[in-house]
């Protein structure tokens, strides 16, 4: 029997003794064994931090984010392979297009998140603070990546997916991450990592895959590392509780099963398209992986007058259902993962049925296609009725992992609401709705208890992911039983592999260490127009101040007539009392646009490229006829941009600070301007 091998240090190897044998979800035959006995899990995480922190630590967070670009494209060139082996977990095309086209969609995403960072290894977190009234002292908070190891505990139902969404944050973080995938669907794993290690675009020590037990692993753990874990909440309360966890008060994120629901608003009926779509809806997350995720819905809330209508519309649906050999292309119901899985399955619905009604499916027997229903993990989708659900614990507690969720009917609003909390605590829930005031009562009274909502209605089902589909740019967690963490999240989940450090001193010094001008800060010149430069001769804290500008009443007539803005504070002849100014004031854009003038130098063509946009525009003390007003322009912060074809200008955007200085030296306004800048050929 073949083992599968384990990446660490920096090789492949395989574990001491038999190992765990896996078996082919639909066939029962085996198809691997899954062995860490004898790993050296201390070595494992010092690899991380001693071999695969410092090279991640060196590049910026634009070379990390072209990493995870160049790896989804290798990855996306071996997708035959992958399916191959993903139908051996029992999953559907369907259900593999989600786990592995879905993870590889995570590793663009975050390689697309790239640009919301700066070309540096590090980066400021939110806005500065000038802490003395002449400006020499002055405060902000630097993120830096942590010095250990991600390690990520994942699931067996996703794993693909749920590798490779942790591993794109915590690259683009620039920290390393040690990945041990549930061992039922380690044999996936392995394929994928064999990929992203033959390709060779990680640094060495970046990604270490561990096939079998964890171990000893979290006895190793030290704070500078973060923990991730998903499953279910009883281990993952065990593993938060570990000693070494506790004592050096390492990060640990828990993404838990839960029991996630769907609420059937109370304005809609059988004629309108929302109706059609909840009951798609419901049977799409009852089959999807047949059933085996940790946003699948499990319970269902409808009004009670409508109840009996839902379960004959949700019997007829789930009737459609095709079961079986998931190669078979009729077929759009797979396996669960395992025996075991189906065992487990069981036990949990004899559970529920002391409380609830099966009302379709059966605990015993499931008619499939192509295959043998015993020796694959085949099991029938499962609906449950529950007609008190406010009495029943059992309904609110208890999660059978696989197709099986339970109706129950609710009297108004509020009781939905209600309902919908006693889960304590899910990842998602979803409400299907056309009134928004329904959408927005559900949202706000049911919010604090779950991670994500879906507010699902025709308008947007086309083009809607779906109740069960987690977004790498939106948090995916959820509060309580789900596990009080988040993962992904965009920028929110980079920071969370980042250590956040107040910084204080002078501008000049906070713009050294961030390499970003602090206002404030000393600029300087060598007397060339920062426009004459190329993108590679700029230097932070470079600084033109401009020549002075009179403003006059014509000025501003003339520029309400270009505009078409003849707001009334623009105009001579208004009344001013009772108004916040003395007298005709200058547009806020006339003004900018007057500031432009002084600064840009546009007699010859030069290197800048084009105006990328203006952020932060503040206008800060109004300009009135008869003031002069300069510029100071410095450059603040520099991101280089990869060439997308061939032929493609070779450039970066550079960010310049803006300000808008009066005949009093007080600012009337700040900006920062971005400017498309060529590199030097």
């Amino acid at each position: 029997m073949a083992k599968l091998e384990n990446y660490i240090l920096g090789k492949w190897i395989t574990g001491d003794g038999d190992g765990q044998l896996l078996l082919n979800a639909v066939t029962g035959e085996p198809v691997a064994a899954a062995s860490a006995k004898g790993l050296d899990m201390a070595a494992i995480l010092d690899y991380a931090r001693s071999k695969g922190n410092p090279a991640l630590r060196k590049m910026t967070f634009q070379e990390r984010g072209l990493m995870l670009r160049s790896l989804a494209l290798h990855l996306r060139n071996h997708l035959p392979k992958f399916y191959e082996v993903s139908y051996k977990t029992g999953a559907t095309k369907a259900d593999s297009w989600v786990d592995i086209e879905g993870g590889i969609g995570n590793l663009f995403a975050y390689a697309s998140l790239r640009r919301r960072f700066p070309d540096e290894p590090y980066c400021l977190d939110g806005e500065n603070h000038i802490l003395g009234k002449a400006q020499t002292f002055m405060g902000h908070h630097l993120l830096l990546p942590k010095e250990g190891a991600a390690i990520h505990i994942n699931a067996f139902n996703f794993p693909v997916w749920g590798m490779l969404e942790k591993i794109a944050v915590n690259l683009l973080a620039g920290v390393p991450a040690v990945v041990k995938p549930a061992t039922l669907t380690s044999f996936l794993t392995e394929a994928v990592v064999k990929e992203i290690i033959a390709s060779g675009i990680l640094p060495d020590g970046a990604l270490q895959l561990i096939c079998g037990s964890a171990g000893d692993l979290l006895d190793h753990v030290t704070a500078q590392d973060a923990v991730t874990f998903t499953g279910s909440a009883s281990t993952g309360l065990m593993l938060k509780g570990s000693k070494k966890i506790m004592s050096e008060s390492v990060a640990f994120t828990m993404e838990a099963d839960s029991l996630n629901c769907i609420v059937l608003g109370d304005d809609v009926t059988p004629d309108m398209p929302e109706w059609d779509i909840f009951i798609k809806e419901v049977r799409k997350e009852m089959t999807t992986k047949c059933g085996q995720k940790c946003t699948a819905i499990r319970r269902i809330f409808v009004p009670e007058n409508k109840l009996e209508e839902v379960q004959s519309a949700l019997i007829k649906s789930l009737g459609q259902t095709v079961i079986g050999n998931p190669l078979n292309e009729k077929v759009r119901m797979g396996s669960l993962a395992g025996e075991e899985q189906r065992r487990e399955v069981r036990a949990q619905v004899q559970k529920l049925l002391a409380s609830s009604q099966l009302i379709y499916g059966s605990l015993d027997s499931v008619d499939v296609l192509d295959a043998d229903a015993m020796k694959g993990a085949f099991i029938s989708p499962m609906l449950l009725r529950n007609e008190k659900p406010f009495d029943s614990r059992e309904v609110h507690e208890v999660e059978a992992f696989g197709p099986v969720s339970t109706l129950m009917p609710y009297r108004n609003r509020e009781e939905a609401i209600a309902l919908s909390k006693m889960g304590k605590g899910s990842l998602v829930s979803s409400v299907v709705t056309a009134d928004p005031t329904v959408a927005k009562d559900y949202v706000l009274g049911a919010g604090t208890w779950h991670g994500r909502i879906l507010v699902l209605n025709e308008a947007c089902a086309k083009e809607s992911t779906g109740h069960g589909s987690p977004l790498p740019l939106l948090v995916h967690g959820g509060p309580g039983r789900a596990g009080g963490g988040e993962e992904m999240g965009g920028i929110r989940g980079v920071k969370h592999y980042m250590q956040r450090v107040a910084i204080q001193g002078t501008p000049d010094m906070i713009t050294a260490i961030s390499n970003v001008y602090q206002p404030g800060a000393k600029g300087h010149s060598d007397g060339v127009h920062p426009f004459k430069k190329y993108f590679d001769e700029l230097t932070i804290g470079e600084q033109i101040i401009t020549e002075k500008r009179l403003i006059t009443a014509e000025d501003i007539n003339r520029f309400a007539d270009l505009s078409g803005d003849h707001f009334y504070a623009h105009l001579q002849d208004t009344d001013f009392s009772g108004t916040m100014f003395d007298r005709q004031v200058a547009h806020g854009y006339f003004i900018m646009s007057a500031a432009a003038g002084l600064f840009v130098d546009s007699y010859e063509k030069n290197p800048v490229l084009l105006n990328y946009g203006i952020d932060e525009l503040r206008f800060t003390k109004p300009v009135y006829p008869g003031a002069t007003i300069y510029i100071r322009f410095t450059c603040k912060e520099k991101t280089s941009q990869e060439k997308k074809t061939e032929t493609d200008i070779d450039k970066g955007i550079v960010k310049w600070y803006v300000e808008i200085i009066d005949d009093q030296e007080e600012i009337t306004g700040v900006a920062t301007i971005l400017t498309m800048v060529a590199r030097k050929p």
